[in-house]
C-alpha cells in the first residue's frame, strides 16, 4: 500500500496532527488541523523538541502549497501542438524508458543530466533518485545546493580535507557572532531565530555584528552594524583579520596545534594596508578595528554566513575569509564556536581530481554536485558529448536559477525532457513528459537538515492528507522507471518474505542476511539498494510509510560511525541491533526524535585531513586575496546601479508558494530603491519602473527605502510565477529576477552566480 491510502478520505471533525514546516533548512515542528484535504489551521507544535512552539508568519500559510490553481494531479505528455494531454502511467513510463534506452545506445549516460532531488522538506523522495543515475549511468547532478553553496564546499574541502565536511555555526552558544551577509530575521537559518536575536539584544555580555549593505531587520538590532559597500566584503574581511595578525591577537597554542600554514598565511596580512581596505569597503577603519578586537577577544565567538557573500563578489574567497575568522582564533570546535558537524543522511559528497568532468565547459564537480549556471551551455551546443535528456525533481531552473533566457533556449534542444512535481512550473511547461508526485502533507517525508548541536533531530513525517489526484510518490515513480529500464525485476518476493519476517521478529536478521545474498548474487544491483528497500522492506513497514525504507540503511551506517553518541540518547545496542532501534525510534515518533548526542571535543573526529590538522594556506585564495591590491572595479556607465537580487522578505518563500494570495504585504515584490536615487529620476513610490541588465529586463514597482544605500536596489527572491487567478486567467506574479542574471558573471571556481551584483539601470515605464 502506498504512503497517503492510509490517510483518511474525509473526517467528520477538524483534528491537528504533527507534522513540520517546508519552507527553510530548520523545518520547525507545526501541528495541523486538517479537514476534508485542506490544511484549516497552523500553529507551533510545542512538544517538538527542535522547536518548542516556535512557528513564523510564512508557515502559517502551507495550504497555499497543498492547494492551488497549478497542482498536477494526472502525468501529462506534451503534444506536438505544445499542449499537454493526459497518458497514463503505464504508458508514460514505457515511453519514457524506451527514449532513455535509445539515448544511452547511441550517446552514453553522460547524455542524461538531473537536476534538483529534494527542496527544503523533501529530501527523504531525493534520497531514492541515485539509483536512476546509476541505471542511466551518469555523473551529472545539479541541485540548488551547487548554485549556492559550492564555493563554501570546495573551501572546506581544502581546509578540512574533504568537501562533504560540515561546519556549523555555535550562535545559540556564543558570546560574540558576527552575521556576515545574511538576514535571520527574515530568513531564519538558526533554531528560533528571532528568540535568539531577542536574546543577544536583552543580553549585555553578548555581542551582535552584522555585516550587510542593507539596513536589515537583523542589523536594526545589532549591537554594531558595518554597512559594507556591495561585492565588498573581501576587502573587509581581509581587513578584520589583518588587524588580528597585525596586533598579534590570533590564538597562536591553537593554530600551533590544529593548523598547517601559519606562517605562509600570516605573511599575506601582516602588510595589509586596513585603512585602505576598509575605507575601499565603505567602513570606518576603526570600527573594522573594534570588530577584529571583540570578536578575538571574546570569551567564545562564531559566524553566521550565507548567501549574501556566497553570490557576490569574490564569493568563494569569501567563505575562505569568513573561515579564517574563526580558525586564526581559535573559535573552532568548541562550544559556542564554528565547529563540523555530522550529518545524519549526507546531501553532499566529496570530488576526486580524477572524477568525469562535463564535455562541453570542462567544468569539474565539487561535492559530487555540477553548477547549473553551466547546464545551459551543456545542453545548447554541437558538442559530439551535449547533455541530450534532463531529469528535474522538485525544482524549477527556468525561474530559480541564473539566466532564465539560456535555460529556455537550452530546452527547446532537449530529445528528452521529464519533470517530477507538483506543480506545472515555468521549468514543467518545457517538458515532453510531466509526472506528478504527491505533495508533501500526503506522504511519509523527511528533511536531512539535521543541524541541532549537542542534540540532533530527524523528523519522519507522516502523511496528513489524501492524495489529491493521479500522483505518486517520488520513490515508486523511480522504482517504476528501474523497472522500465530494465535495471531491476518488479519484484523480490525472498526479501518481500524475510521483511516480513523481521517486523514481526524484533530479533530476527532474516532480511539483512537476505539482503546481503542478493547483492552477492547481484552486484549490479547494489547501486539500487535504496528502491531496493523501498519495494522490499517498505512493504513490510507500517501503512503508509513504505518510503522510510531508504532511512533503514541509513540508521546503519549512522550507527556504526557514531554508536557512542546514538547511545546516549538513551538506545542500547551495538551494530546491526542499534542501527535497528534508531530506525524504530523514528518509525514510532510522529514527532522529531533524537540521532545523536555529540561532545564538542568529539567533533575533531570530524577533520578528514592526513594528519587531524586543518590546512590553513590554500594558494589558490591567498593568490586571489593578493590581486586584492590591484583590482579596480569601474562604474559602468551604462548599467549604474547595482542590484542586489533574491532578498529575503516577510512574505516572501521558496517557490512553493505559486500565487500572491497567501501573502499580507508586499505582493507584487517591490524594488527598494533610496529616496535620492528615485527623485534623481523623477519618480516616486508607486511608479513603475523597468530594471535592465545585459541580459535581459523586468518591471518592477519602485518603493522609496532608505535601508538601502544609493546606487543600490533589491528585489525579492520567489516572484516571476505564473498563475490563474479567481477568473482563470494567467498572470505573472511580480519581477522574475533570473531574466536579469547573467550565467556568466560568476564565481571563477565555482561557478556560483554574483546574484548580489548585477550591474543594472532604471527607468521609468509610461502607462
Amino acid at each position: 500500500m502506498s504512503d497517503a491510502e492510509t490517510v483518511e478520505e474525509c473526517v467528520d471533525q477538524p483534528v491537528w496532527k504533527p507534522t513540520a514546516c517546508i519552507l527553510c533548512s530548520i523545518n520547525c515542528g507545526l501541528e495541523m488541523q486538517v479537514d476534508k484535504g485542506r490544511i484549516v489551521k497552523v500553529r507551533g507544535d510545542k512538544l517538538a523538541p527542535n522547536s518548542e512552539g516556535y512557528i513564523c508568519q510564512k508557515a502559517a500559510k502551507l495550504d497555499h502549497y497543498q492547494n492551488h490553481s497549478a497542482r498536477l494531479r494526472q502525468p501529462l505528455k506534451r503534444q506536438p501542438n505544445g499542449e499537454y494531454a493526459p497518458i497514463s502511467w503505464d504508458a508514460a513510463i514505457a515511453e519514457i524508458t524506451t527514449r532513455m534506452r535509445d539515448i544511452k545506445a547511441q550517446h552514453g549516460g553522460g547524455a542524461f543530466a538531473y537536476y534538483g532531488g529534494g527542496g527544503q522538506g523533501n529530501h527523504l523522495g531525493g534520497s531514492y533518485s541515485g539509483a536512476l543515475r546509476a541505471a542511466l549511468d551518469t555523473p551529472y547532478l545539479y541541485t540548488a545546493l551547487a548554485q549556492e553553496k559550492t564555493g563554501d564546499f570546495w573551501v572546506n574541502g581544502k581546509l578540512f580535507g574533504r568537501e562533504s565536511c560540515f561546519v556549523l555555526e555555535g550562535m545559540e552558544h556564543s558570546d560574540y557572532c558576527i552575521v556576515l551577509g545574511a538576514n535571520p530575521y527574515m530568513a531564519h537559518g538558526v533554531r528560533k531565530t528571532r528568540d535568539l536575536l531577542k536574546a543577544y539584544k536583552k543580553d549585555p555580555s553578548r555581542t551582535l555584528v552584522v555585516i550587510d549593505p542593507r539596513v536589515s531587520e537583523t542589523a536594526k538590532d545589532a549591537d554594531i552594524h558595518l554597512r559594507v559597500r556591495p561585492g565588498m566584503d573581501a576587502y573587509l574581511l581581509s581587513a578584520i583579520i589583518a588587524v588580528i595578525f597585525q596586533e598579534e591577537l590570533e590564538n597562536k597554542e591553537f593554530l600551533n596545534q590544529h593548523t598547517n600554514g601559519y606562517d605562509d598565511l600570516r605573511r599575506h596580512f601582516i602588510d595589509l594596508p586596513i585603512e585602505q581596505y576598509a575605507t575601499t569597503a565603505g567602513v570606518d577603519p576603526e570600527l573594522a578595528r573594534q570588530v577584529a578586537r571583540g570578536f578575538a577577544t571574546a570569551k567564545s565567538a562564531t559566524v553566521r554566513a550565507d548567501l549574501g557573500i556566497q553570490h557576490s563578489l569574490h564569493s568563494t574567497l569569501n567563505s575562505y575569509l569568513e573561515k579564517l575568522l574563526f580558525l586564526v582564533t581559535g573559535n573552532f570546535n568548541r562550544s559556542g564556536g564554528n565547529h563540523l558537524m555530522a550529518q545524519f543522511a549526507p546531501l553532499i559528497g566529496h570530488s576526486k581530481a580524477d572524477d568525469q568532468k562535463t564535455a562541453v565547459t570542462g567544468m569539474y564537480g565539487i561535492a559530487k554536485l555540477f553548477p547549473p549556471n553551466i547546464l545551459p551551455q551543456e545542453i545548447d551546443s554541437d558538442h559530439p558529448g551535449r547533455i541530450r535528456a534532463l531529469i528535474v525533481d522538485s525544482a524549477n531552473p527556468a525561474l530559480s536559477a541564473a539566466d532564465t533566457e539560456a535555460y529556455r533556449n537550452a530546452f527547446k534542444k532537449l530529445e528528452l525532457m521529464v519533470v517530477i512535481d507538483v506543480a506545472m512550473t515555468e521549468t514543467a511547461l518545457h517538458a515532453h513528459y510531466i509526472l506528478p508526485a504527491d505533495s508533501q502533507f500526503e506522504k511519509v517525508e523527511s528533511t536531512y537538515f539535521t543541524f541541532g548541536f549537542p542534540t540532533s533531530y530527524y523528523h519522519l513525517r507522516r502523511p496528513i492528507l489524501p492524495r489529491s489526484g493521479d500522483t505518486l510518490p517520488e520513490p515508486e515513480i523511480y522504482r517504476r522507471l528501474l523497472v522500465g529500464l530494465g535495471a531491476i525485476p518488479d519484484h523480490f518476493p525472498l526479501l518481500e518474505k524475510a521483511a516480513r519476517l523481521d517486523r514481526r521478529l524484533p530479533f530476527s536478521r532474516a532480511f539483512p542476511l537476505a539482503l546481503a545474498a542478493t547483492l552477492k548474487r547481484h552486484p549490479q544491483w547494489r547501486k539500487y539498494v535504496p528502491v531496493i528497500l523501498y519495494a522490499t522492506l517498505g512493504k513490510a513497514l507500517p501503512e503508509g510509510m513504505q518510503s522510510a525504507a531508504a532511512i533503514w540503511g541509513v540508521c546503519q551506517m549512522y550507527a556504526a560511525k557514531f554508536g557512542s553518541q546514538v547511545r546516549r540518547t538513551g538506545l542500547q545496542g551495538k551494530g546491526y541491533a542499534l542501527g535497528l532501534a534508531l530506525f524504530n525510534r523514528f518509525l514510532e515518533s510522529p514527532r522529531p526524535a533524537p540521532i545523536s548526542t555529540f561532545k564538542v571535543e568529539e567533533t575533531w573526529d570530524l577533520l578528514k585531513t592526513r594528519d587531524r590538522k586543518i590546512n590553513l594556506h590554500i594558494p589558490e585564495l591567498t593568490e586571489w586575496l593578493d590581486r586584492l591590491k590591484t583590482e579596480a572595479l569601474s562604474e559602468d556607465r551604462d548599467y549604474p546601479f547595482i542590484l542586489a537580487a533574491g532578498e529575503r522578505r516577510a512574505y516572501n518563500a521558496n517557490q512553493i508558494y505559486r500565487g500572491p494570495e497567501w501573502r499580507k504585504t508586499d505582493k507584487e515584490g517591490v524594488l527598494r530603491v533610496h529616496p535620492s536615487d528615485l527623485a534623481k529620476l523623477g519618480l516616486v513610490s508607486g511608479d513603475k519602473v523597468r530594471c535592465r541588465s545585459r541580459r535581459g529586463a523586468v518591471e518592477a514597482i519602485a518603493s522609496a527605502d532608505e535601508s538601502v544605500l544609493p546606487g543600490v536596489l533589491t528585489l525579492p527572491h520567489g516572484f516571476g510565477m505564473l498563475y490563474q487567478d479567481e477568473q482563470g486567467r494567467q498572470l505573472r506574479n511580480g519581477p522574475a529576477i533570473n531574466m536579469l542574471t547573467d550565467a556568466a558573471h560568476c564565481d571563477p571556481i565555482a561557478k556560483t552566480p554574483y546574484h548580489k551584483y548585477v550591474p543594472v539601470a532604471l527607468e521609468a515605464v509610461d502607462v
